[in-house]
């Protein structure tokens, strides 16, 4: 068969629904492939956005997203999305057309080196010289981008290689079975718990992934010990749970901080370092620590594993589980699992983190606060409906304050933290699970960098939820400028009006003008079936200096 079509089928193979990209001059005969696939081809307004939504379709369905340009400029608009699913840990195929193989060599229309500059930024990429190994490297860029740590590929098919023939046929895909844990390293991890005096579990992307969440919940309830999340590890523990302390990773004012240099032990389950620096919790190198993540630990001067299991997490969890049975029949006289007295601290720290949020649940001040728009947006969501955060200043107040309850309900890209995300985020969110609610949450500095797609929503009949938090700056730089240098500069900017701008789209627009008035307009933006809606609230900006200085009382080390 001609070469892009057997591209087609490989993929088809590989049991990919969507492909996210624009077509181009290059890709022409892949984009004629797709004519007769059954593979959906969701035509984006910016390469970066058909990234993005590759991104969260991998995050959210474990599968490989995939996305389509052409070549030079169609390519580099790739590059942040693709950058951006790499770090997040997201497995995406980033495909991009090129000029004929004869004319690569010399200067040539649009012609540069992709594969070069994709290196860095993905896990594997290739450029295909030849139709007959199409199957090889479609299965090798799956397979690696599945791989732990998931990651993105790249395959570049040049357009004369793309009408080539081949008799080759697809090779079919297999499921890979994780690795079990070293029963030595799962007795010296078990030793070191039941020695802990104050085990702290952390929770990191890793649990996210591969769905280890039922394991990571009972090890917490059955051991009795309290845990954290990082930001992209929200909801493997119910923030319901009395011995969740929440979400770690606000340097500046991190409550959740407390406990870390407080425990004297602390259990990594899937922590990606990329998140969360180890220095600002172990910095003085006084940690035991047990990692237990699907690869070997990232070496970092603070973060020295006293035990390692590169492993499987819900294998090894329960191994340690296990373990830990064995050694309680074995001795009566082990009282401390489980843990069944939370530690004073710990039990301070949740209650005001706790009360924290609540005090401003009745707060009727505007412009709103963003702990009352938070909490406002979980009272009307379901546990099981989906928020995706955007980058900035508000990122940080939902991950502080936005109780999340199930994994993958509240999406942080915590990596590299690339603003524009969540627009088309909420686009392949909304594709994945049609019968929930998807709210974007952005700010204005982020809502116009990739607006465009609110033409894609509004063609593909997808009623997402996009929240704008007005507060006409990027606030998380000038805060961040404020910390520094006592002021901020080249931060602020104008906005549109949002309602006419969402009207032109096609879009329903509401500006909320009093917080009384959140909440409901809310409800009614819920009810959309087939279009796309824009919420707009001016956000109470100098709230942000509790991120730097946070107003809890009465704790150690806080004045």
């Amino acid at each position: 068969m001609k070469a892009s079509d057997l591209f087609v089928r490989c993929l088809e193979s590989e049991n990919v629904d969507y492909i996210f990209g624009l077509p181009g001059e290059e890709n022409a005969d892949m984009v004629m492939s797709l004519l007769q696939s059954r593979i959906k081809f969701i035509l984006t307004r910016h390469e970066q956005s058909a990234a993005f939504m590759a991104d969260v379709y991998g995050r959210l369905t474990d599968k490989v997203g995939v996305c389509l340009a052409t070549l030079g400029p169609g390519a580099t608009n790739l590059t942040t999305g693709i950058a951006n699913a790499n770090m997040d840990r997201s497995p995406v195929l980033a495909i991009t057309g090129q000029t004929d193989t004869n004319s690569l060599h010399k200067e040539s229309h649009q012609n540069m080196d992709v594969i070069t500059m994709f290196k860095p930024i993905t896990k594997w990429n290739w450029s295909v010289r030849n139709a007959d190994s199409i199957p090889e490297v479609v299965r090798r860029s799956f397979k690696i981008s599945l791989e732990e740590k998931a990651g993105a590929t790249h395959i570049e098919l040049p357009q004369d290689v793309a009408k080539m023939d081949s008799e080759i046929i697809p090779i079919p895909s297999t499921e890979v079975l994780r690795s079990l844990p070293n029963m030595f390293l799962i007795k010296k991890a078990v030793k070191l718990i039941l020695d802990a005096k104050k085990p702290l579990i952390l929770i990191g992307n890793g649990c996210i992934r591969q769905n280890a969440t039922f394991y990571v919940r009972k090890f917490s309830e059955l051991t009795g010990m309290c845990s954290v999340n990082t930001f992209m590890g929200k909801g493997v523990i119910s923030d319901n749970s009395e011995r969740h302390l929440k979400t770690i990773g606000i340097k500046e004012a991190d409550h959740v901080l407390l406990a870390m240099k407080e425990s004297d032990l602390v259990i990594a389950l899937g922590y990606d370092l990329v998140e969360y620096s180890p220095k600002f919790w172990n910095s003085a190198l006084d940690k035991k620590i047990i990692h237990i993540d699907f690869t070997p630990a990232e070496t970092d001067t603070f973060y020295p594993p006293t035990v390692e299991i590169a492993a499987d997490i819900e294998l090894t969890v329960d191994s340690i589980l296990s373990e830990l049975e064995k050694e309680k029949q074995k001795d009566p006289c082990i009282t401390c699992f489980p843990h069944h007295d939370i530690p004073e601290l710990f039990k301070k720290i949740r209650k005001e983190i706790v009360q924290n949020i609540q005090d401003f649940t009745n707060d009727s001040s505007f412009p709103i606060k963003p702990e009352k728009l938070v909490t406002d947006v979980r009272k009307v969501l379901g546990e099981n409906d989906v928020v995706i955060s955007d980058v900035g200043v508000h990122k940080l107040w939902i991950a502080k304050i936005y109780d999340t309850f199930e994994p993958n309900t509240c999406i942080i890209p915590n990596g590299f933290c690339s603003m524009g995300f969540s627009i088309p985020g909420a686009i392949a969110a909304q594709l994945v699970f049609p019968e929930k609610k998807i709210v974007a949450m952005c700010g204005d500095g982020s809502f116009l960098m990739n607006i465009q797609e609110l033409e894609t929503a509004v063609r593909l009949k997808l009623p997402i939820i996009i929240i704008v938090w007005v507060d006409n700056e990027f606030g998380l730089i000038s805060l961040k400028q404020k910390m520094e240098f006592g002021k901020s500069g080249f931060t602020e900017f104008n906005n549109p009006d949002f309602v006419m701008l969402a009207e032109s789209f096609g879009a329903k627009g509401y500006k909320v003008n009093s917080t009384a008035e959140f909440q409901p307009t809310l409800i009614e933006a819920s009810k959309s079936v087939d279009t796309p809606v824009i919420i707009a609230v001016e956000v109470d900006n100098s709230r942000n200096t509790v991120l730097l200085n946070d107003e809890y009382c009465n704790l150690p080390g806080q004045k």
